[in-house]
């Protein structure tokens, strides 16, 4: 992607939804299929992968199949300056907002064998 204009903001535009936002603080914690995303953001799944099109556009998010899974997992930032720069800050960023613990906390209850019926 490079240093550039248009690639910044391609970044800041992605990272410009608040369910993308929790997207990437909800990968911060684990791998995540879409019916787990799904379930913890109370958001229909198309949407959920509309928004993570979007996050892999701008290098933020990486997907990887595994069997009957796609996977999706934060991206180590390689392929954008910016997405590295953002991911990195968001780590430390927002963990006390009330809407993020929140969705955090669902975690440990989401399993994605009971969601996906597979």
């Amino acid at each position: 992607m490079g240093f550039n204009v248009k690639n910044f903001i391609v970044v800041m535009k992605a990272l410009a939804d608040i369910n993308r936002v929790k997207i990437i603080k909800l990968l911060q914690h684990k791998m995540m299929c879409v019916c787990e995303l799904h379930t913890a953001l109370d958001v229909a799944q198309p949407a959920v992968s509309k928004h993570l099109k979007i996050l892999e556009n701008a290098g933020l998010v990486v997907s990887k199949k595994e069997g009957l899974w796609v996977n999706y997992y934060l991206s180590d930032g390689s392929v954008s300056p910016y997405a590295a720069s953002m991911l990195g800050n968001m780590r430390h960023w927002l963990d006390n907002d009330t809407e993020i613990e929140k969705i955090i906390k669902k975690l440990p209850a989401i399993n994605r064998k009971q969601i996906c019926n597979k």
